[in-house]
């Protein structure tokens, strides 16, 4: 019914088709999503779960000369499928796990030099609870954990 009322003074004619007809596209679909999406922004206050976040993992080194092993770090998390930022700003360390929280990455891998010669990770979570050091290959297969089971 819209469409025949629609079209009755919207036809155009062209040159070589003759009649063109316009075409009506509903958008509720997509309307609906981005309500959904922001329900579910609202609900979770921004904390998605890791297996669905678009910021899983922030590497930290403590100083500058960790920045390489970091990017390191990162690469790695990075190959393995995870969304994962390196912070190697000049802000002080505390300042950068405080920005890593409040952009609520799942979790925050700190780098030192103890980290590099052992081939580890320190890692916290947004909340501020220690995990302690694990290596990399520990670490991912915890996250590949979460991420199967949605968590």
């Amino acid at each position: 019914h819209l469409r025949k009322k629609y079209l009755h003074g919207h036809m155009h004619s062209h040159e070589r088709s003759g009649l063109e007809i316009p075409v009506i596209i509903h958008r509720a679909i997509y309307g609906s999503f981005e309500r959904f999406i922001a329900i579910l922004t609202e609900h979770l206050l921004g904390k998605w779960p890791f297996w669905l976040s678009p910021r899983q993992i922030a590497v930290v080194p403590v100083a500058p000369q960790y920045a390489e092993y970091a990017q390191t770090v990162g690469r790695t998390m990075s190959d393995a499928g995870y969304w994962c930022d390196v912070d190697d700003s000049r802000d002080r360390l505390n300042k950068k796990i405080l920005k890593a929280q409040t952009s609520q990455y799942n979790f925050i891998l700190v780098v030192g030099e103890k980290e590099q010669e052992n081939k580890t990770v320190n890692i916290r979570t947004r909340d501020n609870k220690e995990h302690g050091e694990k290596s990399i290959e520990e670490t991912l297969q915890w996250f590949t954990q979460l991420k199967e089971t949605y968590q």
